[in-house]
């Protein structure tokens, strides 16, 4: 695999050459996914098309790292959340990194191919990511280094089984979550369970964007913009699926994401059975003894004019009480104005909320399924002969 260095890149002014194709509209104002199309005229249609057929979306904003050297997975198993070290070439996995208290500092996606690790995250990350790994290499055989790699997403259920390269030639797309494998002329395919079940990451290099951006839409694929992608990860994934930053505050533990938890085979970035990595303390006590004070649900809005105005950290209110802090908001083709919200445990579905004088009811159906007593607390009892 052809995987070329370059500088990190940090530039708030980033703007992809895809907003020159023709109905490109960028992100208005400043936000997460400025800088590349947040649609393409039609961002109702373009979510519609994802739902019988497939489309594809620019997330070339996306920060793109590579890891190379012989002990880049057993190196990386020793801070990270998620078992890595015996990861299969071309399988990949997602993973945090946690600062000494269980807070969520990194969330990366990876994908081992033919001896170089292949990590991406969310944009502007990737320098405070380098910058943390690099410090963390001492002697160990691994080389972190920022990749002029930008990612393309196919997404729809319409997805076919292959897809043509800008050099005609017919690339077979890898099957299983996180199914990892090399493209011709450089880059990686990666299959990826959001934002919809079987979605494909195209890691290419940043020269050749337009190339596979043009290749796919000619594969059949229906350009979309990050408005369509966000109303699929918001409206429906399940279980629901953060953006570190956007959906999570300095405070987010892990548990309050329960996508996050899990191993590799059930989609999740912690290992509950892994230890020994900073932070692990607290995802450890939270399984065992307690639930986490937060967690990520999915509300429903009332009077926004799916104007999508409300401002990512705003605060959810019951009764004048703040009880949590929205996320992503976006207007669903079905379910209207929608938003991602971090809100206390002990919020009751049919609790009238509100976030900056816009009314908001809890989806219930977003609700983890955690009514159950954690394993600690039932060895406890044993012991005590209460069970």
């Amino acid at each position: 695999m052809t995987v070329p260095a370059a500088p990190d890149r940090t530039d708030p002014g980033y703007r992809s050459p895809i907003l020159d194709r023709p109905g490109a509209v960028d992100a208005p104002g400043p936000g997460p996914d400025a800088g590349v199309p947040f649609h393409f005229g039609d961002p109702f249609a373009e979510q519609r098309a994802a739902t019988t057929d497939v489309v594809v979306v620019d997330r070339s904003h996306r920060d793109v790292l590579t890891i190379g050297g012989a002990e880049r997975l057993s190196w990386l198993e020793g801070f990270v959340s998620q078992h890595v070290a015996d990861l299969p070439d071309r399988s990949g996995a997602e993973t945090l990194i946690l600062d000494a208290n269980g807070r969520v500092e990194h969330h990366m996606v990876l994908a081992d191919v033919d001896g170089t690790l292949v990590v991406d995250t969310e944009p502007g990350r990737g320098a405070a990511l380098l910058a943390f790994l690099t410090r963390m290499v001492f002697w160990a055989d691994a080389t972190p280094q920022t990749a002029d790699l930008v990612v393309v997403t196919l997404a729809g259920t319409g997805l076919p089984g292959t897809i043509t390269a800008p050099d005609g030639t017919p690339v077979e797309l890898p099957r299983g979550d996180y199914a990892s494998a090399p493209l011709p002329g450089g880059g990686i395919a990666r299959r990826m369970p959001w934002p919809a079940a079987g979605s494909i990451d195209l890691l290419v290099p940043r020269a050749d964007l337009t190339a596979w951006f043009d290749s796919a839409v000619r594969s059949g694929a229906r350009p979309a913009g990050s408005w369509a992608l966000e109303a699929m990860r918001t409206a429906e994934s399940v279980p629901l699926r953060a953006r570190l930053g956007v959906d999570t505050d300095e405070k987010t533990i892990p548990h309050e994401v329960p996508a996050w938890i899990g191993e590799v085979a059930q989609r999740g970035a912690v290992h509950l059975d892994k230890g020994c990595y900073r932070g692990q303390e607290t995802v450890s006590r939270v399984h065992n003894l307690g639930k986490s004070p937060r967690v990520l649900v999915r509300l429903h809005l009332d009077g926004s004019g799916g104007d999508q105005s409300l401002t990512p950290g705003a605060a959810v209110t019951a009764g004048g009480r703040p009880v949590g802090r929205v996320g992503t908001v976006v207007h669903h083709h079905e379910d209207g104005p929608v938003a991602l919200a971090l809100i206390k445990r002990s919020v009751a579905p049919g609790t009238a909320l509100e976030v900056d004088g816009v009314s908001a009811a809890l989806d219930p159906d977003s609700l983890p399924d955690d009514s159950g007593p954690q394993a600690g607390r039932e060895a406890i009892r044993r012991l005590r002969g209460q069970g």
